[in-house]
């Protein structure tokens, strides 16, 4: 599976924990981006992974700045995301069986790479149920 990364600066060394981990697992990466803890906007990076996945460039992303609020809320804003800000493990199981989140988003100024590891596994391992869930992804308006 190939993923996209996006970061703002206060979410760099997470995006970077997180390449790593996936890299690890056998897995393709695309980084949008940031590139360095040099002050930035994390809209330009959520932007630019949205538009990775709605293209096919990448099937899934995952998404970090400083308490990932921010990036989400950019992210949501497109059509094809589903964008779940995620802290604890049993959350990220939960958005990918009942929401078939296909992007992780997570608190970069929040969380210790021991923290996010399991939470990155379970959103990674987890699929879709589907049946009454996909009913209610479908009632998610489109614009």
């Amino acid at each position: 599976m190939t993923f996209g990364l996006a970061s703002d600066h206060a979410g760099y060394d997470m995006k970077e924990f997180v390449k790593q981990y996936l890299t690890r697992l056998g897995h393709a990466v695309k980084d949008y981006g940031t590139h360095s803890t040099e002050s930035c906007d994390y809209p330009d990076f959520a932007h630019a992974l949205a538009h990775g996945i709605e293209t096919g460039e990448v099937e899934r992303g995952v998404a970090v700045c400083g308490s990932g609020e921010g990036i989400s809320m950019t992210l949501n804003k497109h059509q094809m995301i589903r964008a779940a800000l995620v802290w604890r493990a049993d959350i990220a199981r939960l958005c990918r069986q009942h929401n078939d989140a296909n992007v992780l988003v997570l608190p970069g100024r929040f969380l210790t790479p021991e923290e996010a590891e399991p939470i990155v596994e379970a959103w990674l391992t987890t699929p879709f149920e589907g049946g009454r869930h996909q009913r209610r992804i479908d009632k998610i308006p489109v614009c």
